[in-house]
Formats: C-alpha cells, structure tokens, sequence
C-alpha cells in the first residue's frame, strides 16, 4: 500500500513502480488504487483483481514446485530462545509429521515483514490487537519464574527468599526482568546476555539464577537440570502468538504447519 516502500522491495524507482500501475490501470480500463497522502488503498476493482491474481500466481508457484518435484520449502521466522528451547527439540517429531516440508529457520528477534523477508510462518512475543492482514493464534503466555541449577541450590533451605537470590550470582538477558523482580532501579551486578536462550545455557551450567518464560525451561524443570526458585511475581506484558498473512488460498504445506504449530507449542 506504499510506492516507495514497493520500490525499495524491487529494487526501482519509486516512479517507475508509480509508471507501470498507471500503465496497468490503461490497460485494464479502471483504477485498481485511490492515491493518498501518504501511500495508497486498493479500490473495490483493485480488491477483487488482487484476489484472483494472487491465485494464479499460487497455482504457477504450486505447479512449478510439483514439476521441479523437490520438497516444499516453508520459512518459519521465530525469536532465538523459541528456536533453541523448542524448535530445535522438535525437529525430528516436526520431520516424522510432515516428511514432505523443507523448514528454513530464520532465528531473529526483528518482527518480519511477511513479503520482503519472505517468511510464511512467524513466532512472536506480542500482544493483540493484531493488524486485519495478519492471522494469530495464542500460543502461551508469558508465565515467568526464577530458575537455577540444583548444584548452585546445594544446600541452600527452601523457598529462597529475595535477599537470599540476590546474594546469588544474576544471569541478565536482554530483557532485564531483574530490577523489577527487586523492586529497584537502575544496574545490578551479573552476567548479561543478549539473549534468553545463553543466560539459561549460564543457568545450566550453574553460573547464577535466570528469569525466564516457564515455557521455555519446562523440559529442564521435567528433568531436574534446573529448578524453579520462585514465581517472578509479576506480568511479563506479552505472549507468544504464531502470526501469518492472511490468504484466501493459503499454500497446503503452510496450513499443515500451521496446524502442527498450533498441535505441539499451545500451552
């Protein structure tokens, strides 16, 4: 809905992109935009020919993988911690579901642009309202707690209080939950890390203790790598949904992953 954002995607002008819609709306007899301010907006013509193109260039994308005859490729864009605490674990029951599907995974933290990153399927921590192009699912929410290893634990009595946790070495993640959790302000000593899934790898190791999404160290706490010292005690501001555009004619491989999406990471 914006020229100089479609040039950047293309690569051209903006005028050039402005060139051939005119071009496009001559030839077909009818406008398909109503210019704007700032970009533009499709008119019901132009509504209903996206439409039906958009499913002619399906078929041709379907037709062309079928006469390649190789796997269908689907890019799932996900946050670093979801890929290493549950993606990655999946992989071979992801495999086995749907021997049929090459995954591509792009680990980022950055929201993705459906279209210019071409990704069909996102993970994201968010909170609605979402945009009417995009379809959500609820995956979990955001239940976050205090965990560390059993060794750096040795000895110490049950339930910990705050003075006790923080005497313990903190793991930071880019999130910095840790002030909040002590009600204070400003840095506090630890270990900081851009990313959840390396301060839970610290954890682990019993290096300190980390606050983290109970989601993401469910296994662990299964296992007994890790233990759960403490509730955080207060709300995290947004979950994790599985996001995708919408589409009249969605790809078969993108809804049979979407449903596997929705089969193994709802919490």
């Amino acid at each position: 809905m914006n020229f100089r954002a479609a040039s950047e995607e293309l690569g051209v002008t903006q005028g050039a992109v402005a060139q051939q819609v005119r071009m496009l709306e001559e030839h077909l007899g009818t406008p398909l935009f109503h210019r704007l301010p700032r970009g533009v907006a499709l008119t019901p013509q132009g509504a209903t020919y996206l439409s039906e193109v958009t499913r002619a260039f399906d078929t041709l994308n379907k037709a062309t993988a079928q006469l390649h005859n190789r796997a269908d490729v689907l890019t799932i864009s996900v946050t670093p911690t979801f890929a290493a605490k549950m993606l990655i674990p999946q992989l071979s029951a992801f495999q086995a579901a749907l021997p049929g599907v090459e995954l591509r995974t792009v680990a980022t933290e950055t929201v993705s642009d459906f279209d210019r990153d071409q990704v069909d399927i996102a993970v994201r921590q968010s909170r609605p309202s979402f945009a009417a192009s995009l379809e959500a699912n609820l995956l979990f929410r955001q239940d976050l707690i205090v965990v560390a290893s059993p060794h750096l634990l040795d000895g110490l009595p049950q339930p910990l209080t705050p003075t006790q946790i923080h005497a313990l070495p903190l793991l930071h993640d880019a999130h910095n939950h840790w002030p909040k959790f002590f009600g204070t302000v400003g840095k506090l000593p630890g270990a900081v890390f851009n990313q959840t899934s390396l301060s839970l790898d610290a954890a682990l190791a019993g290096q300190g203790v980390a606050i983290a999404c109970r989601a993401f160290v469910q296994a662990d706490l299964d296992a007994g790598r890790l233990i759960m010292v403490c509730p955080a005690g207060f709300e995290a501001g947004s979950d994790f949904y599985l996001v995708r555009k919408r589409s009249p004619h969605q790809r078969d491989t993108v809804d049979a992953v979407w449903a596997w999406c929705v089969e193994n990471w709802t919490r």
